[in-house]
């Protein structure tokens, strides 16, 4: 009788858990957002997703899709987005069928996008003044923790939020780090991507000499994975191709990280370095680097790209 008990009340304590864990709209269907909602949507939510490319939200199969998204925050206790930029995501917040109009009393925002920590202060602003909760949880990992639900989470927020956040996110990432108030999640993802620009650039001047000078690409990635230059864009997203299987390089530099978005927000590295007096010399250069890639029809590649554009080459 005491087992049967038990039982029960762990079944009844996973059923709970489970009805929680499917009330959750999701905006923003591209390389990264669809990922995230497809891993969530096999580990037991039921989602509704919306995005401005009918296609994209279509893909994700499984979830209900949604006209606006009003409708996608309408009846959720969660809503996710993971959108280009700060404007797009105030704009997809306050629109005429924006979350606002959809979003009931207490349900938590959860902003993946990576914007202005200005920015997503204002965007707590505006959830305090309608009634709902908000965090900035930018995400690192790229296309490839985003398919294999390894993604490390920088949040801004209340404590308390961010424990409400923690099962569903846990269905789409790893790591959790809950890194102050409203904008610290986006300072935190700022300085990760510097990093990762200025890291990635170098790494492809460095194969780029290698191999002009007659190395192996294969063997020059087995020196520099085992030596101090070893990083992750030569270890897990090296921007040769046909070194790594399933990453952008060794698919035409499509559908991964674009150029035109490290570029924004090595800008907005920038932007929050003045506003602390913090010098960026070589982020300045890199992100200079980028932006003219994208003048070159470059914006919409992957930013490992940055390979074949100090080779003079197109993907």
């Amino acid at each position: 009788m005491f087992k049967k008990t038990v039982f029960m009340l762990v079944r009844s304590d996973l059923l709970a858990q489970n009805r929680a864990m499917s009330n959750v709209g999701f905006i923003g269907m591209g390389n990264m957002g669809a990922k995230m909602a497809t891993n969530m949507i096999k580990k037991g939510s039921k989602l509704k997703v919306f995005d401005v490319v009918e296609s994209a939200a279509k893909s994700v199969a499984g979830a209900t899709v949604c006209k606006t998204p009003q409708e996608a925050a309408t009846d959720v206790d969660v809503v996710f987005t993971m959108l280009p930029d700060g404007h797009v995501v105030k704009d997809t917040v306050l629109r005429a069928d924006g979350i606002t109009k959809g979003i009931k009393k207490g349900a938590l925002m959860i902003d993946c996008s990576t914007i202005e920590p200005k920015h997503a202060q204002e965007l707590s602003a505006i959830a305090k003044d309608n009634g709902y909760r908000f965090i900035d949880c930018p995400v690192s990992g790229g296309v490839t923790g985003a398919a294999a639900a390894t993604l490390t989470y920088m949040i801004g927020g209340s404590k308390d939020d961010v424990e409400t956040a923690r099962p569903y996110l846990l269905q789409a990432g790893a790591k959790i780090f809950h890194c102050g108030g409203p904008g610290a999640g986006q300072i935190a993802k700022l300085c990760n991507n510097l990093i990762l620009g200025v890291t990635m650039a170098g790494t492809a001047e460095s194969f780029n000499m290698g191999i002009r000078a007659g190395l192996d690409p294969k063997v020059l990635t087995d020196i520099i994975n085992v030596s101090t230059g070893r990083s992750w864009s030569s270890e897990t997203y090296n921007p040769v191709p046909d070194i790594l299987p399933n990453v952008p390089s060794s698919n035409k530099y499509d559908g991964g990280f674009m150029v035109k978005l490290i570029a924004k927000d090595l800008g907005l590295a920038e932007a929050a370095a003045v506003s602390v007096n913090s010098p960026l010399p070589m982020t300045a250069a890199v992100h200079q680097l980028y932006r003219a890639m994208m003048n070159h029809g470059l914006g919409d590649k992957d930013f490992s790209v940055i390979y074949q554009f100090l080779q003079g080459k197109k993907p």
